[in-house]
């Protein structure tokens, strides 16, 4: 099992579908990373030399990954939040944050529906 970013990648999937676990690191920036290290997409993880996978680590070392991308993430929410922007707002109240209307929808970050309490009846 290739150990990359402190992530354990699957051994069975492809490179270019494996780098994919590592947070911050999409399919095109797979294919990008496995395109200047010369390693075959088609190659599985267990299949690969110690070697490869030396060159990966090194590449993936020049992009913004795991901890260090989560951090970057919060520490510009924060920033929102602290200036009190518009974004920082919606993001303070757990409402969405890109346009998206309210009326209806956005469960998601709203949570579940409040139950009203219901009237009577005579």
């Amino acid at each position: 099992m290739a150990r990359i970013a402190g992530i354990d990648l699957p051994r069975d999937k492809r490179v270019v579908i494996g780098l994919t676990y590592i947070f911050g690191i999409g399919k095109a920036k797979s294919i990008e990373l496995l395109n200047t290290t010369g390693v075959n997409p088609d190659t599985r993880i267990k299949d690969l030399t110690e070697d490869e996978v030396n060159k990966l680590r090194n590449e993936i070392d020049n992009v913004l990954v795991e901890g260090d991308l989560r951090r970057e993430i919060a520490m510009n929410i924060k920033r929102l939040k602290e200036i009190g922007s518009y974004r920082g707002m919606r993001h303070r109240r757990g409402l969405p944050v890109r346009g998206q209307h309210t009326k209806n929808n956005a469960r998601t970050r709203k949570g579940p529906k409040k139950l009203a309490s219901k009237k009577k009846k005579k």
